[in-house]
């Protein structure tokens, strides 16, 4: 279960965002080894604060721990013939990093392995740098002799569009029925720099996709927008940000709305702090009645997806209809130009076999 991770205590917080600015495939520098360390140092008082002050750490290895025990359950019943299963948790960022995942997975035998992105839309930035780091381990033989294959997209699965419409239906709830349908509905994800949208990455549109499928879900029963958060930096990222979408429907007079997690599958501190804390007080302090959709946590809903979208993976890959790989994901971006990521991709679709 592949994801970028967070700090369980906030003494943690320097080695996550050391390990975060190492990454050159998420944010390259020049100079990386000398910068990253220094650009960590530099942010770590005030991301201690933001965990600080949502209760001490993430709690994303707690729900991916979960999410992951509950799908091997069901698993074990929707796919008896490759039962029993078990969930690793690899984080790119923050423990238990890909690194000590690969070598517990080497010390346990596993012989068969699903890279599993709990990124439901596909970015090179995302899944692509998870995936890259498995490729490493893997080639560097941290892993043993292990048969990959890889669910990379799952963003338009019916029963994650059930989870996260089922939780905007009960932020609804909370409105007076006389004017729900007035209610405006901001889906929030994390954005992207220009520079890799440009590059022809496919996440916008995988996110918009999303979107608009729990819209239909809802019947199209309200007003909605996407919106992007968490830009870092002075470089131009995707818009239009979440805060200022918020100022601009108190502006028009639109003073009701829900803010919508699409692109995350727990609470972390994009949910916790920055829609909970900052923008939900924006959005007081002009005067408007917001909500929050709650994230997918411990929705047995989504469990069951995750659960039922392996189970198919597992069954197509015995029955041969899908190879370890899918064809989107053979697809480089049209301007990609980091090596790494096109043998990435040759090793997977060869099942992870040098």
């Amino acid at each position: 279960m592949l994801n970028m991770g967070g700090p369980s205590t906030v003494p943690e917080t320097y080695d996550f965002l050391k390990n975060l600015f190492m990454d050159g495939d998420l944010i390259p520098l020049p100079f990386q080894r000398v910068l990253a360390p220094l650009i960590a140092k530099r942010r770590t008082p005030q991301i201690e604060k933001q965990y600080a002050d949502i209760g001490g750490g993430s709690p994303i290895l707690r729900y991916t721990e979960y999410q992951g025990a509950g799908m091997c359950t069901l698993l074990d019943e929707l796919h008896p013939e490759t039962a029993p299963h078990k969930p690793y948790v690899a984080f790119r960022y923050a423990n238990p990093l890909t690194q000590e995942t690969a070598r517990r997975m080497k010390a346990d035998g596993v012989k068969r392995a699903v890279a599993f992105t709990q990124y439901p839309q596909y970015s090179c930035s995302t899944t692509g740098s998870s995936l890259n780091e498995i490729f490493r381990r893997g080639r560097a033989g941290d892993m043993g002799d292990i048969e990959w294959s890889v669910i990379d997209r799952w963003g338009t699965h019916s029963g994650f569009i059930e989870a996260v419409a089922q939780n905007i239906e009960a932020a609804l709830d909370k409105f007076q029925p006389s004017n729900r349908t007035d209610v405006v509905l901001l889906f929030s994800a994390h954005s992207l720099p220009m520079s890799v949208v440009n590059r022809g990455d496919p996440y916008v549109l995988e996110v918009s996709a999303s979107v608009n499928a729990v819209m239909d879900r809802l019947g199209h029963s309200n007003p909605y927008r996407l919106v992007w958060q968490s830009q870092v930096g002075p470089s131009a990222w995707m818009g239009m940000q979440t805060g200022e979408a918020i100022k601009g429907l108190a502006r028009l007079g639109r003073k009701q709305a829900i803010l919508v997690p699409i692109a995350f599958t727990s609470d972390h501190i994009e949910t916790l702090y920055e829609l909970d804390l900052e923008y939900m007080k924006e959005g007081s302090e002009l005067g408007m009645e917001m909500q929050r959709a709650e994230s997918l946590n411990e929705s047995p809903v989504f469990i069951r997806a995750l659960a039922d979208i392996t189970a198919q993976h597992l069954r197509d890959c015995s029955a041969g209809k899908i190879g370890p790989s899918s064809v989107q994901m053979g697809l480089r971006c049209p301007g990609c130009e980091n090596p790494t990521c096109g043998q990435q991709k040759h090793w997977f679709a060869r099942a992870g076999q040098s």
